[in-house]
């Protein structure tokens, strides 16, 4: 299992106690809500990936304090109260995609993988794939979740560039997708690449909708001296948080956020912020 980013920190920052209610609302390989558990906390783990949920089963089928749920953190405040797990003393919020999902998943979560199908869904129960989206969108609404979606200053091009395409023959896969990049640009560009990636993953999984809705329902179920942690891995994340926190008159536990320190580029993007329900 890969360990997550900022793990110390963000268990640190929850301040597990003995029994305490804890919501892990992004379970992936489990790194987080193990490290509860260790501590003795009781958890409520949910992943809207089926296939996560059920190897956690799997290997953790005999511990007494987990709940485990495929469902949407949006409706974190929901599910809580149907599994009688509230009000929580803390939640978390790892807001990465987990490293099987990136390699072993086989839906073109990134471009290094060009035989893989443009899928890029977090779950079977969502309808459109990235390539749905890229084959049916108009031009000015590819470029709206471009821009909007990961900042893409190439985005008018690039969104031209996939209606100009498509007319030839769809795009289906993450090697014609980058190819019709490459063209858009006259060049290869990686960074790019990352980009387009984002804010369609972001568009087929309503990612940011989820984020706002799933804030809301964690404030609703927080004890009054409960704590909210969240990791982010991009500034649009981080700008709905401290948009969240200010609109609910929340605060933040620091002036500025945790940073993450790896040799993975994705990693060392992380920001781990600490809401209190308390002002």
């Amino acid at each position: 299992m890969h360990t997550p980013v900022l793990l110390k920190e963000a268990i640190a920052a929850l301040r597990v106690k003995s029994d305490g209610r804890y919501i892990d609302a992004t379970a992936g390989e489990g790194g987080h809500l193990k490290s509860i558990l260790k501590l003795g906390g009781r958890v409520l783990a949910i992943d809207r990936d089926e296939q996560q949920i059920e190897s956690l089963k799997k290997e953790l089928r005999e511990e007494q304090k987990l709940i485990l749920v495929v469902g949407n953190f949006a409706d974190i405040e929901k599910i809580a109260c149907e599994k009688d797990f509230a009000p929580v003393d803390g939640v978390i919020f790892d807001l990465g995609l987990s490293l099987r999902q990136i390699r072993e998943s086989g839906k073109g979560f990134t471009y290094k993988n060009p035989d893989e199908p443009l899928d890029m869904r977090l779950s079977a129960s969502i309808k459109k794939t990235a390539a749905d989206l890229v084959n049916s969108l108009s031009k000015e609404n590819l470029y709206e979740i471009l821009a909007g979606y990961s900042e893409e200053v190439n985005s008018w091009a690039i969104a031209g560039g996939i209606v100009s395409a498509r007319v030839l023959r769809k795009i289906n896969s993450v090697g014609d997708l980058t190819a019709v990049i490459d063209k858009a640009l006259k060049r290869s560009d990686r960074k790019v690449y990352s980009r387009v990636f984002q804010a369609l993953r972001i568009a087929v999984n309503s990612e940011f909708e989820n984020l706002k809705a799933g804030l809301k329902g964690a404030v609703k179920i927080l004890k009054e001296d409960g704590r909210i942690v969240v990791i982010s891995f991009h500034s649009l994340e981080d700008r709905i948080v401290k948009k969240f926190v200010k609109e609910n008159k929340l605060s933040f536990l620091g002036k500025k956020p945790i940073f993450g320190d790896s040799s993975l580029s994705f990693e060392r993007s992380a920001k781990l912020r600490i809401i209190l329900k308390k002002t």
